[in-house]
């Protein structure tokens, strides 16, 4: 059967003028001389049980920003491992006062937010109803109620999202990459699994918040609207009851990187793309003097806009992936230098190698590279000092991280004065080319051969970290062809006189993104004909048609053509069945048994698309087929289960689908054949 989900892409038109001024274009604008700035210094105090409050009084805008945050190490969860999740997850579900409906009705009704998380909390609203917003904040950290209904209905949640990220080869890569990086037993290198939520219970929970929700490793800060003496009374009210914790956090371990460079892998079958990761540890933090240097040498690398170094090499120069990127972490507690990207499979080798390339080239960095990177970087600055959570973080890391007291008034000045020779050796602290943790995870068939020419040590491990060994691509006995593949799956889904028959295929299906429920309507017909509409709330949001020669795309009121790549991509699909043609066709050949969802299944290719046939039942488990967009090639992987019969024919009724990295679930809620008509392509 034809793949039955296709991209949910909004059109968008854009309109545009030309300024009436002459510009030259082919100049670069000269910058002006640094500014001033004046960050405003937060007035604190400090209440008898611990909390550290402070206070920076603002009145450009009638709003007022509130956020707790705990210092302390992270805690190793265990065989519990996933307490902190639902702890945050239940807080807020009422006091012992208010309910769970009534503290929400109360917060919507005065235009707040108020969120709670594992290591702090927020709020924010109007200047006019902070004494009441700041009341219900405070009686949520003070006075949680954690009840047995709550912490059911949140652990069913979790579950449920492990289980929809069991075939995400992002989900697998950061899990495994930490359990290597940190160790399967620690704080940071843990998971949390469905036994492990399953065993949690409420004493759990009340246990875990005791201990890190504690006012004497926390700190409030508010910025906004207020008077200082006024919401220092308010606070001393709402808080004073809150009581200590005498729990003591154990030290962090020490961690280390690998002795040698070594590159480990975790198989994942279904993977659309591979997700690499790159990293090593280190111990650079914020007070350091090389602080400035080594983030501004990460911002060539890859910290920084599109024209960064490695996004330059792997997306603009080899098409490699949508985007490459670097991070440096200074964390108080753990610090790193990370890389990821997600790459097409058959160029992994590729990727890692120009990856390591743009790594080892930050030792040589020219002067216009380090003059746009600052010039960048003083930019980003100022323009955050608009944000009043970034005010608060400021004062927040001026005492966590034990900086100096100038440290963001001279924050421009300190980018200013760096050398290239500074911030070359910089990048000799927190990256480590000979010492550092490569990882993949990806459909290994793909690259695992050309991994071993890399020249680094090449392990497998399975998707929890376990060492196994390297996959082998399983050859099919010598009678199976690729027409006994498609004559089995034809024969499983109702026999080829039946499939045969079938000139149209409609579906009703719902599907979630970002939270929202959406309807598709899919229509499809031989000779690639196609039409689908995907509603919200009953209203049609987007319709795109196909009438075998040209297509068009319409949403939100506008309509354009479809785009050539579309339109090719969709005119190939002449086949509702394409399995009818596999014994008459040279185009398919049989590649071997593959997994697909830890089962073994045929691997039938072509030149632009692979489908997969369960080896016992005969069913199409999945395909993966590889379309352009916007020029660049990408593979497109969909996954088929819960066949039912639909007159005498079987159909899947779950379809999951990734695209651009987004997984979807596809549920079928009926299909109708042989009903389609000719305007139903117009």
């Amino acid at each position: 059967m034809k793949k039955s989900l296709y991209s949910i892409a909004a059109v968008f038109f854009v309109s545009g003028f030309l300024s009436a001024q002459t510009i030259d274009l082919n100049k670069m604008p000269t910058p002006g001389p640094t500014p001033t700035v004046n960050i405003a210094k937060p007035q604190s105090f400090k209440l008898k049980n611990g909390l550290t409050v402070m206070v920076v009084e603002d009145h450009k805008l009638p709003r007022v920003n509130t956020t707790l945050t705990f210092d302390h190490p992270p805690m190793v969860e265990g065989n519990k491992a996933g307490v902190s999740g639902i702890m945050a997850d239940l807080l807020g579900s009422g006091t012992s006062k208010i309910s769970k409906d009534d503290f929400n009705k109360k917060v919507d009704f005065l235009g707040a937010s108020i969120n709670y998380g594992p290591n702090g909390a927020s709020a924010n609203t109007l200047s006019k109803y902070y004494p009441e917003i700041l009341s219900l904040f405070a009686s949520g950290v003070i006075d949680p109620k954690f009840s047995a209904e709550e912490l059911s209905k949140s652990k069913e949640r979790g579950i449920a999202g492990l289980k929809s990220s069991e075939l995400s080869a992002q989900a697998i890569g950061n899990r495994v990459f930490n359990v290597l990086t940190y160790g399967k037993n620690t704080a940071k290198g843990e998971f949390e699994t469905e036994e492990t939520l399953n065993a949690i219970t409420l004493a759990d929970v009340q246990d875990y918040y005791k201990k890190s929700y504690a006012p004497n490793n926390a700190y409030l800060v508010v910025i906004g609207d207020v008077k200082y003496a006024e919401v220092k009374k308010m606070i001393e009210n709402a808080f004073s009851s809150w009581k200590k914790s005498d729990y003591k956090y154990p030290a962090m371990p020490t961690f280390a990187n690998v002795a040698k460079t070594e590159i480990d892998v975790v198989d994942v079958p279904t993977a659309a793309q591979s997700v690499v990761l790159l990293g090593d540890l280190h111990n650079l933090k914020m007070k350091d003097p090389q602080y400035f240097a080594a983030t501004t040498a990460n911002y060539i690398l890859g910290g920084g806009s599109l024209e960064t170094r490695v996004n330059m090499n792997l997306r603009e120069k080899n098409g490699f992936t949508y985007g490459a990127y670097t991070s440096l972490d200074t964390s108080k507690y753990d610090s790193s230098f990370g890389g990821t990207a997600n790459v097409r499979g058959e160029v992994t080798d590729k990727a890692i190698k120009e990856f390591m390339t743009e790594i080892n080239g930050i030792k040589t960095i020219k002067p216009e590279e380090l003059r746009n990177a600052k010039e960048k970087l003083k930019g980003s600055f100022i323009l955050s000092l608009e944000r009043p959570e970034t005010v608060a973080r400021f004062a927040l890391n001026l005492i966590t991280q034990d900086l100096p007291k100038d440290f963001y008034t001279n924050y421009l000045k300190s980018v200013d004065a760096l050398t290239v020779e500074q911030v070359q050796k910089a990048s000799d602290s927190f990256i480590k080319p000979n010492n550092m943790r490569i990882f993949v995870a990806g459909k290994a068939s793909q690259f695992a051969d050309q991994l071993d020419t890399l020249g680094y040590p090449v392990k497998y491990f399975d998707k929890y970290g376990n060492p196994t060994s390297k996959p082998e691509v399983k050859k099919a006995d010598a009678n199976v062809t690729v027409a006994s593949v498609a004559d089995k799956y034809l024969t499983a889904i109702g026999g080829k006189d039946k499939v045969s028959k079938v000139t149209s295929i409609s579906s009703n299906s719902s599907t979630k993104m970002q939270g929202m429920e959406l309807g598709i309507k899919n229509t499809q017909a031989l000779g690639g004909k196609m039409n689908m509409e995907v509603s919200m709330m009953g209203n049609t949001v987007q319709k795109i048609t196909f009438d075998g020669t040209k297509g068009s795309m319409s949403a939100q009121g506008n309509k354009m053509d479809m785009p050539a790549e579309m339109a090719a991509t969709y005119a190939k699909e002449k086949n509702l069945f394409p399995e009818l043609t596999f014994g008459t066709s040279k185009d398919y050949t049989l590649a071997g048994i593959e997994k697909i969802s830890g089962e073994d299944a045929y691997a039938v290719k072509t030149a632009d698309a692979t489908y997969y046939y369960d080896v016992k039942t005969g069913l199409k488990v999945a395909e993966i087929k590889k379309q352009k967009m916007q020029g660049k090639e990408v593979e497109v992987p969909t996954y088929y289960s819960n066949y039912k019969e639909v007159d005498g024919v079987k159909l899947p009724f779950t379809i999951k689908v990734n695209q651009m990295g987004q997984d979807m679930q596809l549920d079928v809620k009926s299909y109708e054949l042989n009903k389609s008509k000719p305007e139903d392509f117009k």
